[in-house]
């Protein structure tokens, strides 16, 4: 089983009621699939960045679950065929995971293999200004 984020974007024209029972649909999908949910956030409303579809605002909900890639390629069809959702996004959340893992591993090795800095100088006191003397001036 794999790690995927999935955000859902609901059309605004739904209640909070009919939104809720939406994703509650999709939940169950993912239940009845044998998938682990592991985030279920609801964002709420939000306003768009851009319109789609001439709608401003949209309801936002965030998956997070390990599931079957099946799964997740059957919820998204379903989102892809449903009126009600403007926009879905499913990404595998596992490779990132182990990409940044990898990354922090190699800085990591590079750190150890860099030798260490020499201790900074303190700062030097800035110098004092000269003072003005009557020698060689004509009177």
């Amino acid at each position: 089983m794999r790690l995927y984020d999935i955000v859902v974007l609901l059309t605004p024209d739904l209640s909070e009621d009919e939104a809720a029972k939406v994703t509650a649909d999709y939940r169950k999908i993912l239940a009845d699939g044998g998938a682990e949910i592991v985030r279920d956030e609801p964002w709420g409303r939000r306003r768009l960045a851009f319109p789609i579809l001439r709608k401003r605002e949209g309801y936002y909900h965030l998956f997070q679950a390990k599931a079957e890639p099946a799964l997740v390629a059957e919820m998204e069809r379903r989102m892809r065929l449903s009126d009600q959702v403007l926009r879905h996004l499913a990404v595998r959340a596992d490779e990132e995971l182990k990409r940044s893992a990898k990354m922090a591993e190699r800085l990591r090795l590079k750190a150890i293999k860099r030798p260490p800095r020499p201790p900074s100088a303190p700062p030097a006191a800035p110098p004092e200004p000269a003072e003005a003397s009557s020698e060689g001036r004509p009177s």
